[in-house]
């Protein structure tokens, strides 16, 4: 293996690692969940991301073909860490409804789609929630 490849190697996992230990500070040291959880998720995106990329370029020097096994990886975490992050802040900003007051305005005439009813909706007819017999 050259020089330069194992340099290239070595940058990326120190990267990784560093993005790991960053989101790790962030997660500890950051005050709610809505800003803690912008440091893991980034850290794990582009950590992880960082040594999977290393571990692709060091077989592909040293084998001289792409591993199917760290593409698939990187495209599950690529895809899983956005999207639970989005449930997460989600379910937590149903939980708390304080925050809700602190969204910005959407530019439309109907609000936040997840707090607001569609136009034309129809709202629950009981206290409970539910529609009435008749619906």
């Amino acid at each position: 293996m050259t020089f330069v490849l194992e340099l290239l190697v070595s940058l990326l996992i120190v990267g990784g690692g560093a993005f790991l230990l960053i989101g790790s500070i962030g997660m500890v040291k950051l005050p709610d969940l809505l800003t803690r959880l912008h440091a893991p998720t980034k850290a794990t995106t582009l950590g992880v991301g960082g040594a999977l990329v290393a571990s692709m370029v060091f077989f592909a020097g040293l084998e001289g073909t792409l591993s199917i096994h760290e593409v698939l990886i990187t495209a599950f975490l690529f895809m899983t860490a956005p999207i639970s992050a989005h449930f997460i802040a989600k379910a937590h900003l149903h939980e708390h409804t304080e925050l809700r007051d602190g969204l910005p305005p959407t530019g439309r005439p109907v609000g936040w789609s997840t707090f607001d009813a569609a136009p034309g909706a129809c709202e629950p007819d009981d206290e409970d929630g539910r529609r009435s017999a008749h619906d």
